[in-house]
């Protein structure tokens, strides 16, 4: 028993080291007006609490209490958002298996870890599309709500909405005994119905924004990676029913056909979006539905596919066929004038790598100034949260972050964040 609470009181201590605060005066040598798309020279940022008092030409002088932190030599910008990721789980050759010995109590100890690395890469804010283990991201961004652990700003989803042997299906690939029949209360749906009942059941668990899976996927253990899988009928309750939550949608998408049926219907973002056409770009250029690329995961993928038995045969023939595409969608997408918003995938691929899309994103063809506003305030717009998240403002959310030099001349350094501040406090300072 002692030992025990021991243990317990020594993981307290841990948990609580979740940064510090202090009323500062930032001195920014460069600092990236992504509202504008300009870049600033010697700029000062005063914050005061958890929040940005104002921006200034020059380096104002500090009054009584402040701490000035001298980032004259570092690119300032604001907090990263990345719109996709899965923090309730980190792809591994075992996974398939693994998910069948691991309780989400070992899943929630493990997210306390990707959290912290999502963090120290510069995300301040993301977006949880789907739980491994149930209820982990939610009482996760509960935890960091509360101080007990660091991490990101979380809008977490909870379980993915599919429909029966659909992508997001969480009993894809067991024998007969195990699999049964999932229901709304599991994520599964057939029919309109059906679709009210789980987003219900979202709101009652107190997820932020639904998740759809309209296609299939690339890593379910199913046939197709690109078949429409709902119909439209259903996407609409689905839509209908969070907007009477005040729910945003965002679906996973690789087929053109489905997303088609998404857009029509009213969601908020397509995400990864692989074999999308031209009248979906137009669809959603019309609606104004924003796209979630995903590129990373698609070539994490197709490197790991060269190991032999690292995927199962069906998910290893959906990955050589989907993953290439990724992008080669995303450069036409960009260029048709889609919004982008960033996003990543991360937990198919290590958490803390977050960073790297920004490469794929410009080497694509997208200008590096728009890619980081597409992992601020673009994305801060698809959450509906623009108006505290997003850009260095006076009134918002002190979300802060500086790299070394100049990444608009070197996006690699995008990967290496040297100073991240949320909510005003400060959590790495190089």
């Amino acid at each position: 028993m002692r030992n025990n609470l021991i243990a317990w009181f020594v993981l307290l201590v841990l948990c609580s080291t979740v940064g510090h605060s202090q009323d500062c005066l930032i001195h920014a040598g460069k600092l990236i007006d992504v509202v504008n798309l300009q870049v600033r020279e010697a700029c000062s940022i005063r914050v005061i609490g958890n929040k940005i008092h104002g921006v200034y030409d020059g380096y104002q002088t500090a009054g009584k209490n402040e701490k000035v932190i001298d980032l004259k030599a570092y690119t300032v910008m604001p907090g990263l958002m990345d719109m996709h990721v899965h923090l309730s789980l980190e792809m591994n050759k075992s996974f398939y298996m693994e998910r069948m010995r691991t309780n989400p109590a070992d899943a929630a100890l493990r997210a306390t870890v990707y959290a912290r690395k999502t963090l120290e890469a510069g995300f301040t804010t993301v977006r949880d599309l789907g739980e491994a283990y149930r209820g982990v991201p939610i009482a996760l961004r509960k935890a960091i709500e509360s101080g007990l652990v660091p991490g990101p700003r979380i809008f977490a989803a909870g379980k993915s909405i599919a429909t029966t042997g659909g992508h997001a299906d969480p009993t894809n690939g067991l024998n007969f005994e195990w699999m049964g029949n999932p229901g709304p209360l599991q994520g599964v749906i057939n029919g309109s119905d059906e679709a009210w009942q789980a987003v219900r059941q979202r709101y009652k668990e107190g997820a932020d924004l639904i998740k759809l899976t309209v296609t299939g996927g690339v890593l379910s253990l199913a046939k197709s990676g690109k078949n429409p899988q709902f119909t439209e009928s259903e996407i609409e309750a689905v839509v209908k029913a969070a907007k009477d939550y005040e729910f945003t949608v965002a679906v996973h998408a690789h087929g053109a056909e489905g997303m088609k049926r998404a857009v029509r219907a009213g969601v908020d973002s397509v995400e990864h979006g692989t074999f999308m056409d031209e009248e979906t770009m137009a669809l959603m250029r019309e609606k104004g539905t924003y796209f979630v690329p995903t590129m990373m995961v698609g070539d994490w993928c197709v490197q790991k596919a060269k190991i032999d038995g690292y995927f199962p045969k069906e998910v290893h023939a959906k990955v050589l066929e989907i993953a290439p595409q990724i992008r080669k969608t995303f450069a036409t997408a960009y260029k048709y004038g889609i919004k982008v918003a960033y996003g990543t995938d991360a937990g198919v691929f290590p958490h803390g790598l977050n960073g790297q899309e920004f490469i794929l994103m410009t080497d694509a063809g997208m200008p590096p100034i728009e890619a980081i506003q597409s992992a601020t305030l673009t994305a801060a717009q698809l959450l509906k949260a623009d108006d505290r998240l997003g850009s260095l403002e006076a009134g918002k959310l002190a979300d802060i972050v500086a790299v070394k030099g100049n990444p608009l001349e070197d996006m690699a350094k995008m990967s290496s964040v040297d100073f991240v501040m949320k909510d005003g406090h400060i959590y790495v300072n190089r």
